[in-house]
């Protein structure tokens, strides 16, 4: 409701908080609120009416000149303003039962029974802020979209890229991490191209560094883009994947993009070790200010398979059991956790994201340090092909499953949502 003062020459004002409590409010009009000590009977018989135009959420109060002693003087003399009646209980429908309220001491549905009170009690929030966006960079200089993630796209380093790292900044969006399609004829058994200094990721870091200096942008540290085999790490000839020989590329790569410009690093590939290998490695450079987020619960997902249509980066082989984590676990989890923790990580992710809420929670509940999620492309396409369907509403499942997420124990989220929510939270709508 619109509220007023009422005042009087050298006197306080009255702060006036609702205009139905007072005198012969109507819908479209507004009251005298208090009377002067000496006003004649038939003056305050007949009240002071105060009419107010337009609607009532703009209303504005004349002031009338009355003094605090003045209102005071008319409640003392019994001569207050009456207020409107208690509104009638709304009716039950016909065939309602009647029956005696449940004896019941706490009803939580009282705090749920209005959006003002529900968004007081909110217990979770959602911000750009708590947004990284993944995004495919290729050598091309033209947008290629990615069939099975509809609204992605490899986009070029040098524009599509700067592009629609404005559109993200434009709504609050100011942490990226970077996905490379690196050409076949780069690629090796040891993914030496990940360590490249002019290589596509440093080169794309360097560029926007110097376009955007305060942007924060993370990258990926695995050899599976680099690699001919397609898989993390370095692939023996019976097909075993050597966890230290990768950790020793792994430290070059990392180094790679802290030089460049990285503030994150981020190893991805589930090898043993590698976190404080890749911490001793950097700090030995100069680079103690560089981060790592570990991959500590990467499970080895079904719901990974559009992202490798979008970096080409499907194994060769075989599978990835023998690094990433089984679905089926959930305590060894927290071996991997305190392994991350003692060797130096600064954020720990889960991935996927929201078929893995229990396993959030399991970090939440178990480290002080920062929790990521990752809502991987198959949860991105699941909703985007159900939005398209009309099976689901598109953007209230795409904003439900985040806040999940962040309820669940997420600090950060990396999403290909990212502009999209943002532009949501922002109130924009495109």
């Amino acid at each position: 409701m619109a509220s007023g003062v009422l005042n009087s020459p050298g006197l306080a004002g009255v702060g006036v908080a609702d205009l139905q409590r007072y005198v012969g409010l109507k819908h479209s009009s507004g009251v005298a609120l208090c009377f002067p000590r000496n006003a004649k009977a038939s003056r305050l018989r007949r009240g002071l009416i105060v009419s107010i135009a337009g609607d009532k959420q703009n209303e504005s109060i004349k002031k009338l000149g009355l003094s605090d002693a003045e209102c005071e003087a008319a409640v003392v003399a019994g001569n207050a303003p009456e207020a409107p009646p208690v509104p009638p209980k709304p009716a039950a429908p016909v065939g309602t039962p009647v029956v005696s309220s449940l004896p019941l001491s706490r009803r939580p549905r009282r705090n749920r029974r209005s959006p003002a009170l529900r968004a007081a009690f909110q217990e979770t929030s959602l911000s750009p802020a708590n947004f990284v966006y993944p995004l495919f960079i290729h050598e091309g200089e033209e947008d290629t979209p990615i069939g099975a993630m509809p609204g992605c796209y490899r986009l070029g380093w040098r524009h599509g890229l700067v592009e629609e790292v404005a559109k993200a900044r434009d709504v609050g969006v100011n942490s990226i991490v970077l996905f490379p399609k690196v050409p076949d004829g780069l690629k090796s058994p040891t993914g030496d191209e990940a360590y490249n200094d002019n290589g596509l990721v440093p080169r794309t870091i360097r560029l926007l560094k110097d376009r955007y200096p305060d942007l924060v942008i993370y990258t990926d540290v695995a050899l599976d883009p680099y690699s001919s085999d397609g898989h993390d790490g370095i692939v023996r000839e019976d097909g075993v994947i050597m966890n230290d020989e990768t950790v020793h590329q792994l430290c070059k790569q990392a180094v790679s993009q802290a030089r460049a410009g990285a503030d994150v690093v981020s190893p991805s590939d589930m090898m043993d070790g590698r976190v404080g290998a890749i911490r001793a490695a950097l700090d030995a450079e100069g680079f103690q200010h560089v981060s790592i987020m570990s991959y500590t619960a990467k499970y080895a997902s079904s719901f990974y398979g559009p992202f490798r249509e979008a970096l080409d980066s499907n194994p060769r082989f075989g599978d990835k059991k023998t690094y990433q984590m089984n679905p089926a676990n959930y305590r060894e989890a927290l071996v991997e956790t305190r392994e991350d923790e003692a060797e130096g990580a600064d954020i720990l992710l889960v991935k996927p994201g929201l078929p893995y809420l229990d396993i959030i929670r399991l970090l939440r509940d178990n480290s002080p340090l920062p929790i990521a999620a990752y809502q991987v492309s198959g949860e991105y396409s699941m909703i985007k092909a159900g939005g398209v369907l009309k099976m689901i509403d598109e953007e209230r499942v795409m904003m439900e499953s985040l806040m999940c997420l962040r309820r669940g124990g997420a600090d950060i989220i990396l999403t290909y949502f990212a502009l999209q929510a943002a532009r949501v939270l922002c109130g924009e709508k495109r």
